[in-house]
């Protein structure tokens, strides 16, 4: 796949077959993830697997700040997070897992916080520096699913070339101005497509940044909760996904 368009399957991977030894539910999380138990689609046995997920999500800003509310909220077990920036005033618009509070602190800092506040059950891994294609290699290689709320083409397909060497799932979203987009690329099919197929990396293509740009507040939302949902869909076999298909807002 990465080396230009692949052939499509109707053979899609359903769900995760993650070792669950340790991801029986005690009683307080039972409580907490009722609500998912009581879907037949997910149940105990989709919200364990979740419990046994390892997700690495890419960038504390806008998207970022949505899917790791829903993420940790829902009870991925482990969630790591990859930024290098600062909470700045400007952020506050539309990141909303940041506050005044956090002005000038890591952004994965203050997302850890918030997201240990939100589920006192969530693990999470913090990590202070700008991904490239050596980080790339070192952390996909430890998480199961992967999704990315960067804002540039050379760290996304950093991100894509790593999750094609490991086969991890990567749920790639984008927004600026009142566009976004969210697309799902399930590279444990050998068959799929991915990032490159779509926006080939020597393609010319204009970096478009908020920072210049602006952005719609509540899109980093619709987008983020999308990309969050897909997740939870590709983790728990529930549903049928956004694979090989490009979402346009």
């Amino acid at each position: 796949p990465a080396d230009g368009a692949a052939k499509q399957t109707d053979a899609q991977p359903r769900g995760w077959r993650l070792p669950m030894d340790d991801s029986q539910l005690n009683p307080d999380e039972v409580a907490r993830y009722a609500r998912h138990i009581v879907l037949k689609e997910i149940g105990g046995a989709g919200q364990q697997q979740l419990k046994a997920a390892r997700v690495l999500v890419i960038g504390a800003g806008g998207l970022g700040s949505t899917v790791l509310s829903y993420l940790a909220a829902a009870g991925i077990g482990l969630l790591g997070v990859i930024d290098d920036d600062e909470v700045s005033l400007s952020n506050l618009q539309r990141q909303i897992i940041h506050d005044d509070d956090t002005i000038g602190i890591p952004k994965v800092q203050s997302a850890a916080g918030r997201m240990r506040a939100v589920n006192p059950f969530a693990d999470v891994r913090p990590y202070q520096r700008r991904l490239d294609a050596d980080s790339a290699t070192a952390l996909i290689s430890d998480y199961d699913l992967v999704l990315d709320g960067t804002d540039n083409f050379a760290t996304r397909h950093a991100i894509n070339r790593a999750c094609v060497r490991f086969a991890r799932p990567l749920v790639s979203g984008a927004a600026i101005r009142f566009d976004g987009q969210v697309i799902v690329f399930d590279l444990r099919d050998p068959e799929s497509a991915c990032y490159h197929c779509l926006f080939p990396e020597d393609g010319d293509l204009e970096e478009m940044r908020c920072a210049v740009m602006g952005v719609f507040a509540p899109l980093v939302g619709i987008i983020g909760s999308t990309q969050a949902a897909e997740a939870l869909k590709l983790l728990s076999g529930t549903g049928e996904t956004l694979n090989g298909r490009l979402l346009m807002l």
